[in-house]
């Protein structure tokens, strides 16, 4: 049995009992931690002074508890709760986005393994929709491409996958999930490939060339959104219950 403390955002929450939480927490050091919070929600002086009141989803706090390699759930001992991100309980649209982002943690970043970069990306978006709402699209790519440069599956901007061939300007593309970049376009798209025009490419590469927030067109960044979100669904081969908040965003 090991003990812990790490900072985490609570990405997922289930009632396990009238008093007892099973949460998912993005950890600063532990990567994606599933564990039981017994007592967390019961409202006794000393359950309140460990948990805070309560684990709620999409917000940030220190936990603390202990690791059994025989179990699957580490067992929350206490929670203090230091980001409530107040914002994400009066904005639905950056709630939508905060759940998103949620759901692509859970998919992507291992359990019990250092994530720093996921973590520090989740901490911006979600101060940053919280603080400037209006930036929404622009934070969310940023964490996206983070998130997928954390867990070594970033999309190839420079290279034609198909041909190993710098890629020449073009004013579309074609991009190929399964081979994870763009290629010239030859034949018409398929189901499982896209066309994409240059200036998505060129945001791309802008975000890959800064650690900074990117800021463009309203309409590119939703297109760019839409592309990683396609991406990641191509690489998990399902998709995940909140990605339809970032596909039916149409322009």
């Amino acid at each position: 049995m090991s003990r812990f403390k790490d900072q985490a955002v609570c990405i997922r929450m289930i009632d396990w009992s009238e008093t007892s939480q099973i949460v998912a927490l993005l950890t600063r050091e532990h990567g994606v931690l599933r564990g039981l919070a017994k007592g967390s929600k019961r409202m006794s002086p000393s359950a309140i002074s460990r948990f805070s009141g309560g684990i709620d989803l999409l917000t940030g706090g220190q936990v603390v508890g202990t690791i059994k390699a025989t179990a699957d759930l580490a067992s929350i001992t206490e929670w203090d709760l230091q980001q409530p991100f107040h914002h994400l309980h009066t904005d639905l649209c950056s709630q939508w986005m905060a759940m998103y982002a949620a759901d692509l943690c859970g998919a992507l970043v291992a359990e019990h393994e250092p994530h720093r970069a996921s973590f520090a990306a989740m901490m911006r978006l979600l101060e940053t929709i919280s603080r400037v709402p209006a930036d929404g699209d622009a934070a969310l790519l940023r964490f996206a491409w983070d998130l997928l440069n954390d867990a070594g599956l970033r999309p190839n901007l420079d290279t034609d996958v198909r041909s190993a061939k710098p890629l020449p300007k073009r004013a579309t593309y074609t991009f190929d999930p399964h081979r994870g970049g763009f290629a010239v376009d030859k034949n018409e798209p398929n189901d499982d490939q896209w066309r994409v025009r240059s200036e998505t490419l060129q945001l791309l590469r802008a975000l890959a060339e800064t650690a900074d927030q990117v800021d463009a067109g309203a309409t590119t960044l939703k297109r760019a959104n839409r592309l990683l979100c396609v991406y990641v669904r191509a690489i998990l081969d399902r998709e995940l219950p909140t990605m339809n908040i970032v596909l039916d965003r149409r322009t």
